[in-house]
């Protein structure tokens, strides 16, 4: 067989690992847009709006990303000159300051450890550094600077189904066609932003224009310095950039959420208000929140709103489609194999969960249903998951979450499915393949920490770049392990 991937952030550098370790494949070619591995790591320190952003922004993008040239200044290996130069760059939510939120104890892949020196929670640049020596050894699977266009289903002569899948050259524009037997898509879900449709919204950017920016093209705060600045969201990246923010801007740094009196109380220099429900395009800038409040002279509204799934590359002959209103996919097996034609799979699409894990529970499974060592069950039981998870998860947003502890029991459960495969002689572990990762009690007890553990890491400022264990900031697995054991035989 011959497997395209699409990506090398992440999620597809996990997939082509794991069907590597198959060695069942004429063919494992991973497409990637930018001139890196990374994805999401990959910084770009433009912060440029991309030509397919609006505001508001609510459907997924029906056209592939379009790159941004910006000026970089490069220096000769040999020369030592500089030379100033146009780049062709697909921008990244990345930020300056951007550090993790999960301990890289738990993030990294179960095969490759972060460095021992490595902070606890690191910066983006570490992070896209320990990507690239986790994809050394399959460099040359990538082709780099080739973004996917079209992917729609092939009917070859010898009655098997492919894929066509075109792709276009970014330095040259040229187009060209290749056929697959299978296609792995790894593109993430961190580049088709989503902005609400709130009333006035519109007009209100139009008389102010560049007030309204969305968390993906924020990269540091000192353009917000002074300035009025209302933070919308209070999930992952509205927490991380009202701190930066707030350090710099007019105080207090308001911050609109819907559940705003359940949540984080306000410190000295922020304050959580309701939703805003109205733009009022005045001469002094204002919004309406929630509880009838209106803020005045508005300098910057940043939403950080999350994204939109959107694979723009699928052709519309992939139908049923696996995005209609963007909120979620659908008609995916286990959020991964495309029911109605399996030989489609995806990796990284669940929420809430520690990626690379967990991509490479995905990728464990996809591989193995690839190379024939494992099954799917039939179309009908496949589509009857979908029914049974909405039933239980909604429609919405929450389809796709796997908060702890659902995202532990989905790694642990891929592992066991995974296993299931017959075995090999050719290949490693007594013939079991490459084997994916499977949380124990530690592991399970540091997802359920961790956001107390990144909150300790951030009370300590700069000093937590020091930190580079559990231990060292006061989370020791084994004493409390020893005492919540002593606790319960004392009851």
């Amino acid at each position: 067989m011959r497997i395209a991937v699409i990506g090398a952030g992440p999620c597809g550098l996990a997939a082509a690992k794991y069907l590597r370790a198959e060695k069942a494949f004429a063919n494992i070619v991973i497409f990637e847009q930018r001139d890196d591995v990374g994805g999401v790591w990959y910084y770009t320190p433009n912060n440029t709006i991309d030509d397919n952003f609006s505001i508001p922004h609510t459907k997924p993008n029906t056209s592939p990303e379009k790159p941004v040239c910006t000026r970089r200044t490069t220096i000769g290996h040999h020369s030592g000159s500089h030379k100033d130069e146009g780049i062709l760059e697909f921008l990244s939510p990345a930020y300056d300051l951007l550090e993790t939120n999960i301990p890289h104890t738990l993030m990294n892949y179960s095969d490759h450890k972060f460095p021992p020196h490595t902070p606890l929670f690191p910066e983006h640049a570490v992070v896209k550094e320990y990507l690239q020596g986790y994809a050394e050894d399959i460099r040359s699977f990538i082709s780099f600077q080739t973004q996917v266009v079209n992917v729609s289903p092939l009917q070859m002569a010898s009655g098997d189904k492919g894929w066509k899948v075109t792709v276009r050259d970014i330095r040259t524009n040229n187009d060209s066609t290749h056929h697959f037997d299978a296609v792995v898509v790894a593109n993430g879900h961190y580049s088709d932003p989503y902005l609400p449709d709130i009333p006035g919204i519109e007009h209100w950017n139009k008389v102010y224009p560049g007030a309204i920016t969305h968390s993906k093209f924020y990269r540091r705060p000192e353009e917000y310095r002074d300035k009025k600045v209302v933070i919308v969201g209070n999930s992952a990246s509205g927490i991380d950039l009202s701190v930066q923010i707030a350090n710099v801007s007019r105080k207090p740094l308001l911050i609109s959420t819907k559940d705003w009196g359940e949540t984080l109380s306000s410190s000295p220099q922020s304050e959580l208000v309701p939703e805003i429900v109205e733009f009022i395009p005045s001469e002094r800038a204002e919004i309406r929140l929630a509880d009838g409040r209106i803020e005045r002279d508005i300098d910057h509204v940043v939403f950080c709103t999350g994204y939109i799934y959107s694979f723009p590359f699928l052709s519309q002959a992939v139908n049923p489609p696996v995005v209609t209103d963007g909120k979620r996919p659908c008609n995916l097996f286990q959020h991964i194999f495309y029911s109605p034609r399996p030989t489609l799979a995806f990796v990284g699409l669940p929420q809430r969960i520690v990626p690379f894990p967990v991509s490479e529970a995905q990728a464990a499974l996809i591989a193995r249903v690839f190379s024939g060592r494992l099954e799917l069950p039939p179309l009908k039981e496949m589509m009857e998951w979908e029914i049974n998870w909405i039933a239980h998860h909604g429609l919405g947003k929450s389809f796709n979450s796997l908060a702890f502890p659902l995202d532990a029991e989905y790694i642990n459960f891929l592992h066991d499915y995974s296993l299931q495969a017959r075995r090999r002689d050719d290949l490693a572990n007594d013939g079991k393949g490459k084997i994916p990762p499977y949380w124990g009690e530690k592991e399970k007890w540091v997802r359920k920490m961790f956001p107390v553990i990144k909150a300790a890491s951030r009370a300590l400022g700069s000093r937590r770049q020091e930190i580079t264990s559990l231990e060292a900031l006061g989370f020791d697995f084994e004493k409390w392990k020893d005492e919540d054991a002593a606790l319960k035989a004392s009851l």
